[in-house]
């Protein structure tokens, strides 16, 4: 592809974003569950947590809910995962199977920075309660590094804090100037 055709594919994407996004917002906030049953402030709670770069919450077209939550690396992660309101809602809710060799075991001590996605699809009101999970059929929390790579116009969907090794990163000013 021509860098020009680039560009301007670059530059109508991130004009459709700063369109939709206000009323992409206003829907996510009129939807999202303000602190239904009691439900504690995960979002509040990560942000509390050393270690964590950043948080970001989402609603996809199919309907989950997403929370994004970037951390450090590895040990940053354990820390959220042994953290007192962690602990709290596995009680709540139930912790499930035990994981052979503990939480992580599979994930390397590399310093890396870490993305865990929590997604959850809900079939009626929020769960308050185990009792209550049949009201999610899907919940699933999901864990990622970054690949070197990638490109970035004018900010980034991760927070600036997270290293990622190869990326090209310019505001997006230069990119219209540029033509």
């Amino acid at each position: 592809m021509k860098s020009q055709t680039v560009k301007e594919i670059l530059a109508a994407a991130l004009l459709a974003v700063v369109i939709s996004a206000p009323t992409a917002i206003g829907a996510l906030r009129a939807q999202a569950p303000q602190n239904p049953g009691g439900f504690p402030d995960l979002i509040g709670m990560l942000k509390a947590t050393p270690g964590v770069l950043g948080v970001d919450a989402a609603q996809t077209m199919s309907g989950k809910q997403v929370i994004f939550a970037w951390f450090e690396n590895k040990k940053a992660v354990l820390g959220w995962y042994y953290s007192d309101g962690h602990m709290a809602l596995m009680r709540q809710f139930g912790a499930g199977p035990a994981r052979p060799g503990g939480p992580l075991a599979g994930v390397p001590d590399d310093g890396r920075p870490v993305l865990a996605i929590a997604s959850v699809t809900l079939a009626g009101t929020p769960p308050a309660n185990a009792a209550d999970l049949k009201a999610v059929p899907q919940i699933a929390i999901e864990l990622y590094a970054p690949l070197p790579g990638g490109l970035a116009v004018g900010g980034r969907f991760a927070p600036s804090t997270v290293r990622v090794p190869g990326m090209i990163e310019m505001p997006a000013s230069q990119s219209a100037a540029g033509q």
